[in-house]
């Protein structure tokens, strides 16, 4: 069993930043795809950030504002948001995947399915 925690949420306006957490505990190692995903009130649950183990795959509508991290010593992961819009306001979710010997990059590893582990969010809300 995996648990993820999320926290860093918040309140900011536009052109804003905040920074996520995710602590990781449980059955950690480095064979499980990880990142972060947010969804938006009446809109599909949608990836934000994939380690790829080296790389990360980032949602086109974030690339250049958003960067995720990852410290292995405390099993945490982190998504810096800059430059927030108010097309970020949504629920962040962290999440993995059970161990797999596919690559992380692959375009599968960009939609929720393959996740089953989840946090239990951290809201973003940007105003204008």
């Amino acid at each position: 069993q995996v648990q993820l925690v999320e926290s860093g949420g918040g309140s900011v306006q536009a052109g804003g930043s905040l920074r996520l957490s995710c602590a990781a505990s449980g059955n950690i190692n480095n064979n499980r795809c990880m990142g972060w995903f947010r969804q938006a009130p009446g809109k599909e649950r949608e990836r934000v950030a994939i380690d790829s183990g080296g790389s990360t795959g980032y949602a086109d509508s974030v690339k250049g504002r958003f960067a995720l991290s990852r410290d292995n010593t405390e099993n945490t992961l982190y998504l810096q948001m800059n430059s927030l819009k108010p097309e970020d306001t949504a629920m962040y979710y962290c999440a993995a995947t059970r161990p797999t010997l596919s690559h992380c990059s692959d375009s599968y590893f960009s939609t929720a399915a393959p996740y089953i582990y989840w946090g239990q969010g951290t809201q973003v809300t940007v105003s204008s």
